[in-house]
Formats: structure tokens, C-alpha cells, sequence
């Protein structure tokens, strides 16, 4: 089932590399469109595309250090109903990890994606991303992603989003197929391997040459990682500090509008009606003169530390730690330190990580004898 080759880079270009991979791609038939990250006619903004027509493959940047928002939700809406229709969706790990969880939620359906996945080296947030692009990137030139990658592969930090900083996963366990940095000299070539037989399939199409894999490439995942874990602790330790009480709590999220971004931008949340868009919190004039009273004086909007609770409740399970959340906060309130720390003990918990194992159910979605003995007093 597992093939490996080379992806050979012509003229140090590995974009145009990646493009000429999937335009060979698209052009086998056996997929009807790619769904990659591109950029848009002025050169800024990044964001995914359904690309059809192989021509239309130049504009796709999937090396860009940007991070707009998680496709994971793009591949649900294009396959939560049959289509008839293959598509390639190039996703980002983190991406596929949250993929996974809609699939078990029912909201998508891999049969018809063949999964391409480049190792990640972090994105920056979008904020960060914008004024990168409207000065030309003098730190990070733009449209130069070849350097971004060079540079993190040294472990020469970007300032990346927080999520990026800390993130343990930046090689997909579940792609079809990988495009691997790691170990590699990427102004020569990059590595392409398969672990499904539809991603052997699609490299047997393109006559790809066989090679083995680099014998320090896993050490230098392994390596980055590290790095990454000991981050991720430092901001458990110091988030956990910042959230061990109901007050501190309340000054966490002090600065939420209740604009919901965190919500929407989430690619795990999909509930079709948000208990929050009910009339639950649609509150009598009254009402809030009542706690006005009671209290002396009263915090407007009012529910949302109550807001973030529910989605703590609701989402621990399943967040990926993807940072989309905090992405999308206007207030710059860091929402995924919170989530990350919160999810990684609940998940601990149930011995399950959201993303790692498509075969294994979700947590509550099925009885289990001899699950938490000490709290059933078995």
C-alpha cells in the first residue's frame, strides 16, 4: 500500500513543483477538482479554492504560511451530501484531524476526498498575515514561502500564531498522501509518499520513480516536535495559573463581545441552531433590571462567560487545537490557550485524541461497561 518517491524541484521553484503535482493530478481523471489554498487576483489574500480546470492550478499557494480559515468545513459542505463527485482537498494536519471528527459527527463523508497533506511549519494569524501582505512582508518576503520553510526548519521561530507555536502534530497520520519537508534539501526535492491505497493509486497514475525515506526524517520530526511540546507545556502551566477560579475565569474573557467569531470560525462546531440563538438568552427587558438590581450593577453583554462555558462543554472533545478560534476574536481574548488546556485533560480522560483515530467512536456516543469505575463506584 505504501509508496514513496521523490518530487524533484525545478529551478529551486517547490511551489511550482506542488502545482505541477497537482495539475497532474487533476488531469488523470480519477478526481473532478482540487480544493487547495490560493491566492486571489490581487496576491494577498489566501483562502481555499475549488479548482476544476488545471489552468486555473497556478494560482494555488499551499505552502503559504496563511491560515484564513479551516477547510475542514469546506470538505463537509462539498461532501455531506453524495455529489457523484471525487475531489483531492489539500489540508493542513489539523485540517484533517477536525475533518475526522465531522465525519463521525455525520457531517462528511471521506469516500469521495483523496486527503494531500504538506507537513506544517505554522501559519501566521490573520491579522499578522494582513500586514505581512500590505507592507510586501519585510521579515517574510511575499510570495517567498520557500524561505519561511527553510527558516523553520532551522527551528528559526517565525512569530506564528500561538496554535502553531505549540502545536505536536505538524506531520498527518491520515492523509492519503504527504508532502514531506521534513529531512529534505526542499531547493532540490520534497518526498511524496502514500499510506492509503488511494493515495498508491494516484502515485502508480503519475509514474512517480520509488525512493526510501530519508533515514533522519523522523528524527527531524521528532526534534521539532520536542520543541513544540515544551512550549505547549509552558503555556498549559501559565494559562492553568490564569483560569483556576471562577473570577479569574470571568476576567479571561473579559473583553468578549459575544460576537460569536470563536463559534463560527470553530471547523468542529456545527450544530444547525445554536442554543445561543434561541429565545433561552433572549431575555425580558426586566430580567436584566432584576440582576441589575441585585448586584448593584451589571456587566453588559451578559452571558458570556456563560457562552464560553457551554462551548468548553460542548467542544473539549473534539478541539484540535487548531487556533481558529482565537483567529477570529476581535478582542484578541487567546480562546485556543483556554480550549487546548481544557480539551487536553478531558481528552486524557476518556483515553482518546480528537483527529488521531477515525475507527475509534467518540467518547459518550456508545456504552462502555467498565468506563470510569471509580466515579460509578464500581
Amino acid at each position: 500500500m505504501k509508496r514513496t518517491a521523490y518530487l524533484n524541484i525545478n529551478h529551486e521553484d517547490i511551489l511550482q513543483s506542488i502545482r505541477w503535482f497537482l495539475t497532474a493530478a487533476l488531469k488523470t481523471g480519477e478526481i473532478d477538482a482540487v480544493l487547495v489554498p490560493g491566492r486571489r487576483d490581487d496576491g494577498r489574500s489566501i483562502m481555499p479554492f475549488l479548482v476544476s480546470d488545471p489552468s486555473q492550478l497556478e494560482s494555488a499557494d499551499p505552502l503559504s504560511p496563511a491560515f484564513a480559515l479551516s477547510s475542514a468545513k469546506q470538505v463537509s459542505r462539498l461532501t455531506h451530501r453524495p455529489s457523484g463527485k471525487k475531489i483531492a482537498a489539500v489540508l493542513r494536519p489539523c485540517e484533517i484531524r477536525a475533518l475526522i471528527e465531522l465525519v463521525k459527527l455525520k457531517q462528511a463523508d471521506l469516500d469521495p476526498v483523496l486527503i494531500i497533506s504538506v507537513d506544517c511549519l505554522g501559519a501566521y494569524t490573520n491579522k499578522d498575515w494582513m500586514g505581512l501582505s500590505e507592507t510586501g512582508g519585510k521579515d517574510m518576503p511575499y510570495g517567498d514561502p520557500a524561505r519561511f520553510i527553510k527558516q523553520q526548519l532551522a527551528h528559526q521561530d517565525a512569530d506564528v500564531a500561538p496554535a502553531c507555536r505549540v502545536c505536536v502534530n505538524p506531520v498527518s497520520d491520515h492523509a492519503d498522501i504527504r508532502l514531506g519537508l521534513f529531512g529534505m534539501d526542499v531547493s532540490r526535492r520534497l518526498l511524496i509518499e502514500s499510506s492509503t491505497q488511494k493515495g498508491s493509486d494516484l502515485m502508480e497514475l503519475l509514474s512517480l520513480d520509488s525512493c526510501t525515506e530519508p533515514e533522519d526524517r523522523k528524527k527531524r520530526i521528532s526534534d521539532f516536535v520536542t520543541k513544540r511540546n515544551e512550549k505547549r507545556d509552558a503555556m498549559f502551566k501559565n494559562t492553568s495559573e490564569k483560569t483556576d477560579s471562577l473570577g479569574k475565569l470571568d476576567r479571561y474573557f473579559e473583553h468578549c463581545v459575544n460576537c460569536y467569531n470563536c463559534r463560527v470560525a470553530c471547523p468542529v462546531c456545527y450544530c444547525r441552531e445554536c442554543v445561543f440563538n434561541t429565545d433561552v438568552f433572549d431575555h425580558d427587558p426586566y430580567q436584566y433590571m432584576i440582576w441589575a438590581r441585585r448586584k448593584g450593577a451589571l456587566k453588559l453583554p451578559a452571558d458570556t462567560l456563560f457562552f464560553h462555558l457551554t462551548r468548553l462543554a460542548h467542544m473539549s472533545v473534539s478541539c484540535v487545537g487548531c487556533g481558529q478560534c482565537s483567529n477570529a476574536c476581535p478582542s484578541g481574548i487567546p480562546v485556543m490557550e483556554l480550549f487546548s488546556l481544557v480539551a487536553g485533560d478531558v481528552q486524557a480522560a476518556f483515553d482518546y485524541r480528537a483527529g488521531n483515530d477515525p475507527g475509534q467512536a467518540l467518547p459518550l456516543s456508545e456504552f462502555k461497561e467498565k468506563e470510569f469505575p471509580d466515579v460509578v463506584g464500581v
